[in-house]
């Protein structure tokens, strides 16, 4: 996975690295396969942060395993 996908799908990337991925984008089948897997991680985060803000009584995640 390209690491730029990720951050990119998480909107980490501050302006000049997000219209540079862009413009990767527009030419890197390999990266737009993994975009579309990733498109969700957003959504999915904000769930997970959701669901254990409330619940006070279970660990987070990385405590539980």
């Amino acid at each position: 996975m390209h690491d730029g996908v990720a951050a990119y799908a998480l909107g980490v990337l501050d302006e000049e690295e997000h219209e540079a991925f862009e413009r990767h984008l527009d030419t890197c089948e390999r990266c737009q396969a993994e975009l579309v897997e990733l498109a969700e991680l957003p959504d999915h985060l904000d769930e997970l942060k959701n669901a254990s803000s409330t619940s006070d009584d279970d660990p987070p995640m990385s405590m539980s395993r």
